[in-house]
């Protein structure tokens, strides 16, 4: 006779304790009382056949190469892009300088690293030795691990230069390291926030770096395709809650689609505004050095002329003369989407069965939106492309569990981008902040008090176990 046990709704630390304690709350919020939703966490979390995240595919990396079409000349600017995204910054005296004040890491590729350069946070977390590294005198964040994920950290409300929190929104990234100590920067004291305060305050929140792969099929969909897979979403999730907005530049009122919360309206923008916040390197789009308590920054810390990063006047070879933020961009915008395991038949009946269940079963759909086709680029081989994102674009409430407390553009404080799904079988760590590295716990996470999805994830706790587990294989083949 089977043993079975409960866990208790508090329950952390197992796998799947950690799966009936959100089973648990899904069904206390869908109204069951909490001695039956018990009872079926024992039974769902005991079973026999509980659907179990296979887990990232392992292999060779399903991405990262250039797109199939570019001309001799587009390859050559895409993999120039592709070496300065690798390359390691200092702060003055190498190859590549502009490091700092303040800094998350030192490289592009060292955060967007999984499954290849491009992609998203690796297994093991280069912020550590980033943060270290040249003599720094950093202290590591709690938040940062090994073997976590890599994450920024934001401020939900200012901090004046005497450390009080005010009621002033922030918002903005700060970083979690400074340059003082190394060695390439003598003379510069600057301590680091203060960032154990402020997760006791409860005044941070996190982002983890967004895969970059297929990012000019992305910036190449018209607007008019976006807005009619918009109309297309609010008919087929009529009575499921579900009501994705468009974000918008406050500058020319035009739809931005980059970033967790789609606040950034170009390739160029994203590269301009990371280089600056997560390296501190100042750019042609971003020239100032970033403000920091206490203002201003301490003399010994500005090492450089401004900005850093700028075009090369003086080259005859017209690949090394944009500046690495056009570089990145061409990076991006020439790589392709992801592959996925198989396609059509060739999958096997589990991942057919998942593809159906995701797309009209679940509803999922409705807002991870299987695909939408570019328009015409000044790039031929982004033109008319049929692009499998899995995303609308468009930004969702996910409710009091998932808000980050943070506006960007249009984007609210629970608000977030659909995150594209391409990829996915080979990601480690899921959700905005990178909470999650099970399939399971990020689907039943999106459910919560005020979340656009909860409907969705009332069909998904109905469905059977056998279709459960069908739709993880289809997402991990992805």
């Amino acid at each position: 006779m089977n043993q079975f046990h409960a866990f208790p709704p508090g329950h952390v630390g197992h796998s799947n304790g950690d799966r009936g304690n959100n089973l648990f709350r899904r069904l206390t919020l869908c109204g069951l009382s909490a001695v039956i939703a018990t009872f079926v966490c024992v039974f769902m979390v005991q079973g026999q056949n509980t659907p179990t995240d296979p887990g990232p595919r392992t292999g060779t990396a399903a991405a990262g190469t250039a797109i199939a079409g570019l001309t001799s000349s587009q390859q050559a600017y895409f993999t120039d892009g592709q070496t300065r995204f690798q390359n390691v910054e200092t702060v003055q005296g190498g190859p590549n300088i502009g490091l700092g004040p303040t800094f998350n890491s030192n490289s592009c590729s060292s955060c967007h690293a999984q499954p290849t350069v491009g992609g998203t946070s690796p297994a093991v977390n280069p912020q550590i030795a980033a943060g270290q590294a040249n003599g720094a005198s950093n202290t590591i964040p709690s938040f940062i691990t090994l073997n976590g994920p890599v994450r920024e950290a934001r401020f939900k409300f200012a901090v004046a230069s005497n450390g009080a929190i005010t009621n002033t929104p922030d918002g903005g990234v700060h970083g979690l390291f400074t340059i003082q100590g190394r060695g390439d920067a003598t003379g510069c004291t600057l301590a680091q926030p203060d960032f154990e305060r402020m997760q006791r305050e409860r005044n941070i929140s996190f982002r983890i770096p967004t895969p970059t792969f297929g990012l000019g099929l992305v910036e190449s969909l018209t607007e008019d395709t976006i807005l009619a897979n918009q109309a297309a979403e609010a008919a087929a999730g009529e009575g499921l809650g579900i009501n994705g907005q468009v974000n918008r530049s406050g500058n020319d009122g035009s739809i931005t689609r980059f970033g967790w919360k789609a606040q950034n309206k170009s390739l160029v923008m994203f590269s301009g505004e990371a280089y600056n916040v997560e390296m501190g390197i100042t750019n042609e789009l971003f020239p100032n050095e970033r403000g920091y308590p206490p203002t201003p920054l301490p003399a010994g810390c500005l090492i450089n002329p401004t900005p850093e990063d700028t075009t090369n006047f003086d080259v005859t070879n017209t690949v090394q003369g944009p500046s690495d933020i056009v570089a990145f961009a061409n990076f991006m915008r020439f790589m392709d989407r992801p592959a996925p395991s198989c396609t059509g038949t060739a999958c096997s009946a589990s991942i057919q069965d998942g593809r159906n269940v995701f797309i009209n079963v679940a509803k999922c759909a409705v807002c991870h939106t299987p695909s939408m086709t570019t328009g015409t680029s000044y790039v031929t081989a982004l033109s008319n492309v049929q692009a499998n994102l899995f995303s609308d674009l468009l930004v969702h409430h996910m409710g009091a569990g998932l808000a980050d407390g943070v506006s960007q553009g249009g984007a609210g404080p629970d608000q977030f981008r659909t995150a594209p799904l391409w990829g996915i079988g080979q990601r480690l760590f899921f959700l905005h902040d990178g909470r999650a590295s099970d399939l399971m716990q990020a689907i039943e996470d999106h459910a919560g008090p005020g979340s656009e999805a909860n409907g969705v994830i009332r069909i998904f706790n109905g469905l059977t176990e056998t279709q459960k587990q069908d739709l993880l294989n289809f997402l991990r083949s992805l």
